[in-house]
């Protein structure tokens, strides 16, 4: 059944700006990444969604520096919109925006407010493409709607909304839930087929423009991208219930556990378990079942009938595979006890 829920933050009265009200906006620099010197240790921040957009490190001298305390915006590519806080002088390639609080409004870009900010600009990525960049000009009449008191953004709303969403945050720790370590010894493991231990499913595909439309929750949109656990973002609906594994189809058949229930994406199945998995054992099969990516690429995918006619080697018990050993393997590792 689907369901949604209410949303934790209510918008409906947040007031709408400009870009162009609220930010200073430059331009990036570089067309091609200046000479690399990972001693000086100035970032090259570039169209890129990992490592806060830091692609390389570049020699300080002859280079153009956008001074720290600044959020970027890539302006184009796969990676159109992906927000980052910079807070150490830095350099960028032209596929980037940087923006800082307009001086008017007094107040100082905390690392806080920039997480909130950073969240609502990425928000207006669906309004561009490959054919539409989200270039200087476009991004200056881009509107935004912020938190707002007697007419002007609420900072220490954003402020103070972020610290309490970090207060609530568990770091994690490297202990293990067991301190006997357990060692691997793959030689007498056993082939189980897939459908043995698995009922294979499809699931049912949710458009993001939908999700959007339902608004941010708590929800899980699982793609069927290899990183993020294969989770492209949350929302207030789900399709699926959790507890399974996902697996993409559409390439190599990366393999994920979800433990909460979410919606999906086309070419995102599910290994709906035959027994008792806990998260302890789920992890121990996910990186079993991630070994296999070698078989697949773009003219052969991880399709339902391939799985379904797939195996995978496991320790094994009495002919059965050893569930009692995957799960204390996991829980005698390093940071399991932040599972």
């Amino acid at each position: 059944m689907n369901k949604t829920e209410n949303q934790n933050i209510n918008i409906k009265n947040w007031q709408q700006y400009s870009f162009a009200d609220i930010f200073d906006i430059e331009k990036g620099f570089y067309n091609n990444r200046p000479e690399q010197d990972e001693k000086e240790k100035i970032p090259f921040v570039s169209a890129s969604k990992y490592n806060n957009g830091i692609t390389d490190y570049v020699n300080k001298n002859n280079t153009k520096i956008f001074k720290a305390n600044a959020i970027t915006v890539v302006n184009d590519g796969n990676s159109m919109a992906h927000t980052f806080y910079q807070d150490k002088d830095f350099t960028s390639s032209h596929s980037v925006n940087i923006l800082r609080i307009k001086k008017d409004f007094d107040v100082g870009l905390t690392e806080n407010i920039a997480m909130f900010l950073n969240t609502i600009i990425y928000r207006e990525r669906d309004r561009f493409s490959y054919g539409r960049k989200w270039r200087f000009e476009r991004m200056l009449k881009t509107p935004i709607k912020l938190p707002s008191k007697n007419g002007k953004p609420d900072w220490q709303f954003m402020e103070n909304y972020i610290e309490k969403i970090k207060s609530k945050i568990k770091y994690p720790t490297k202990d293990p839930v067991l301190d006997t370590k357990r060692e691997l010894k793959t030689k007498n493991w056993k082939s189980f087929n897939l459908t043995d231990l698995f009922k294979i499913s499809g699931s049912e595909t949710t458009p993001l423009l939908e999700l959007e439309e339902y608004g941010r929750g708590n929800y899980p949109y699982v793609t069927t991208q290899a990183t993020n656990n294969g989770v492209e973002g949350f929302y207030n609906f789900y399709t699926e219930d959790g507890g399974v594994l996902t697996v993409d189809s559409a390439v190599l058949g990366y393999c994920s556990y979800q433990s909460y229930n979410f919606s999906a994406s086309d070419h995102v199945e599910k290994l709906i378990p035959k027994f008792m998995m806990n998260k302890y054992i789920a992890m121990f099969l996910v990186t079993i079942i991630n070994q296999e990516q070698y078989r697949y690429n773009y003219g052969r995918k991880c399709s339902q009938d391939r799985m379904e006619k797939g195996s995978i080697k496991l320790p094994s018990k009495d002919g059965s595979p050893d569930w009692g050993f995957m799960e204390n393997y996991i829980k005698s590792l390093s940071y399991s006890s932040n599972l």
